[in-house]
């Protein structure tokens, strides 16, 4: 038989499957979601942390920066939520780099799928940990008193934005986690990162009360321009400016860090 004729005899392979990188995300993330509900310990940091916070920030300051501790209440839930869940999203790098020192990553490089899928699976993954902190904490908000002064909508409106930000930040933590060679790194630096982030803002205390220094950085920060659009969503005011600087602002963060990330997996794998 001719090499022609055992060519034209041979199966044809099959061609590739459309959106193969979508599914194979898909599937690593449902893998994440699975593990964080077999280990529910890892949820502890979006469960009891937000509670401690809320306490210790009502309780402790209210009087002292509203004179009224339900009063403050109003002011802090929809800053603290922005807080909440990007805290929540340090863990992706975390539980990321702790995979890759296991070697779980060296097991995917094995499989037919797309070099970024495991990254993004890991991210995806984690939205479970958004919700749950959203959860818990309006939960726990509306137990002590607060209330929201708009509508449903609103408040689907600030929790999508917020989980959306928290998002495109969370690759951040990803390129910290495929970088550095210990976990305790990864938690480590992900905090000074998201120290001067989100305490350097007006979640606290009103922006009029702040230095003149600090108040030029709330305009450039893009953790206060997500906190003021939460604040606009839930309790009323002008929300246009700062929703249009949050989405920007967290499609640069997608745009810079996504690509590194995955350029600094497939040196690492």
């Amino acid at each position: 038989m001719t090499l022609t004729a055992e060519r034209a005899a041979a199966p044809a392979r099959p061609g590739p499957r459309p959106f193969g990188l979508a599914r194979h995300s898909l599937a690593l993330a449902r893998r994440s979601v699975l593990k964080t509900l077999r280990t529910p310990e890892q949820l502890l940091d979006v469960t009891l942390q937000p509670i401690i916070f809320v306490v210790i920030y009502v309780f402790l300051l209210g009087g002292a920066v509203s004179g009224s501790t339900q009063e403050y209440l109003q002011f802090l839930m929809p800053a603290i939520l922005v807080q909440t869940v990007l805290f929540g999203g340090m863990a992706t790098g975390v539980n990321l780099n702790t995979d890759i020192k296991k070697g779980v990553f060296d097991r995917f490089r094995s499989l037919p799928i797309g070099r970024a899928a495991p990254l993004a699976g890991s991210v995806l993954g984690d939205l479970i940990r958004y919700l749950v902190a959203i959860v818990v904490l309006l939960g726990f908000g509306y137990a002590l008193g607060f209330r929201v002064q708009t509508g449903p909508l609103q408040v689907l409106a600030a929790c999508l934005l917020t989980v959306f930000f928290s998002f495109c930040v969370s690759w951040a933590f990803v390129l910290l986690g495929v970088l550095m060679r210990e976990p305790g790194g990864v938690q480590g630096m992900a905090f000074i990162v998201l120290f001067p982030l989100t305490f350097g803002t007006s979640m606290v205390t009103p922006k009029s009360t702040l230095p003149g220094w600090l108040q030029a950085w709330l305009e450039i920060n893009p953790v206060d321009h997500a906190m003021q659009a939460s604040r606009a969503l839930m309790l009323g005011g002008p929300a246009g400016a700062a929703v249009a600087w949050t989405v920007v602002s967290g499609l640069v963060f997608l745009a810079v860090f996504a690509p590194l990330a995955v350029a600094a997996y497939r040196r690492r794998t």
